[in-house]
């Protein structure tokens, strides 16, 4: 997979979401009350949210498991969900998953430093990348950052 991501066209718009990790297990009670703002440009979100769903793959298997996913309306959060389904991944929004295994998935896209700050985090794993955007696209600036904890994802 490419070191860059390129698009022809780039549209502006400011999405906002909240890091909301309700069905994480241990880590349920670390939620952001306020919304995270970050500026995605809209032709990007999906390249973006596909390169970050190939890196979750490569590190629990594509299509594996079901992922819980809040939706939040923002273009990145349907770009995101698009992806895992194209990986092959159930995902669950709103409907109940009760004796189903499910892998609550969260998600933080801002603006660190003139970039675009993403940031996948579940109970047992946190990817973060960093993208540059300009005129040729979305580019990975930074290696991908993997945060494993102690334990597996909860079953």
């Amino acid at each position: 997979q490419g070191d860059q991501i390129s698009v022809a066209a780039t549209f502006t718009q400011t999405i906002q979401t909240a890091l909301d990790l309700t069905n994480a297990g241990l880590y349920r009670r670390q939620r952001s009350s306020d919304s995270v703002t970050g500026v995605v440009v809209a032709m990007n979100s999906k390249l973006i949210a596909g390169d970050m769903v190939g890196r979750f793959a490569e590190q629990v298997g594509p299509g594996t498991t079901t992922i819980q996913l809040k939706p939040d309306g923002s273009i990145f959060g349907e770009a995101l969900e698009s992806s895992l389904r194209e990986w092959g991944y159930a995902v669950a929004t709103d409907q109940a998953t009760e004796g189903t295994t499910t892998v609550a998935l969260a998600y933080v896209v801002d603006t660190f430093e003139g970039s675009i700050l993403v940031r996948l985090s579940t109970h047992a794993l946190d990817l973060t990348r960093m993208y540059q955007l300009g005129g040729e696209g979305a580019t990975p600036i930074s290696p991908l950052s993997i945060m494993q904890r102690d334990g597996r994802e909860p079953s």
